[in-house]
């Protein structure tokens, strides 16, 4: 029989899908400023392997010329990027939800249990948590990023007033491409963590949506048992 159990509460889904629009937004108008000064590529001297964004790209998606647009979107909501990360991190720390996000001895051995179950290497069940280990690796490297990506976009936007903060991180190319960095790290995790959803199934889907999820019963008991 299967019941419905809690899962997910309202505070950390609605951080979940603020999140989410917003720094698909910053994104987007980073592609619009990153046009103006498209530098970043593989290769060795002029002799380029890989460049990040051909020409077309901009043309195709209409990115080009665009700049004082890219800025004014940016800055707008980097200030819903940082006020709702501040938020969902005193609330994890005040509710006591970090005790299931933050990695733990046992995360990184059962990190690797997930990818090799991922992989049909392993055939063994997950074991039964609210966030497996490499969850909790994800999660917590989300909200280091998304502190890296503020603290690298101070450094360029104002590299004379804040010349300390961009001093600290190199100088204001290194800063440059570490911010640039970060942000194809989203764009990977953004990847991953569809394809992880779509692979979990919609009950995993609907818990981050009405915050409860369909559990057989005996488990529901057995989890219970665990946590008296």
């Amino acid at each position: 029989m299967k019941v419905l159990e809690k899962k997910h509460p309202v505070a950390i889904r609605w951080f979940h899908w603020v999140n989410f629009p917003v720094l698909m937004t910053m994104i987007w108008s980073g592609f619009l400023i990153y046009w103006a000064n498209d530098i970043y590529r593989i290769g060795i001297g002029k002799w380029t392997l890989f460049k990040f964004f051909p020409n077309k790209t901009y043309t195709t998606l209409n990115l080009n010329g665009r700049l004082a647009e890219g800025i004014a979107w940016h800055f707008l909501f980097m200030w819903i990027f940082a006020i709702n990360g501040l938020l969902y991190v005193l609330y994890t720390a005040y509710s006591g939800e970090w005790r299931y996000l933050l990695p733990n001895r046992n995360s990184l051995r059962e990190a690797v249990q997930v990818v090799l179950h991922d992989l049909k290497i392993r055939k063994e069940p997950l074991p039964k948590r609210k966030f497996n280990g490499a969850q909790q690796f994800a999660y917590t490297s989300i909200v280091l990023m998304g502190a890296g990506s503020l603290v690298t976009g101070i450094a360029i936007y104002k590299p004379v007033q804040f010349g300390w903060i961009t001093a600290l991180l190199g100088g204001y190319k290194i800063a440059r491409l570490i911010h640039f960095w970060l942000t194809v790290g989203y764009c990977m995790f953004f990847l991953v963590h569809v394809g992880q959803v779509v692979r979990a199934g919609w009950n995993n889907f609907r818990a981050m949506i009405t915050g409860y999820e369909l559990v057989d019963e005996p488990l529901k008991e057995i989890n219970e048992e665990a946590k008296s």
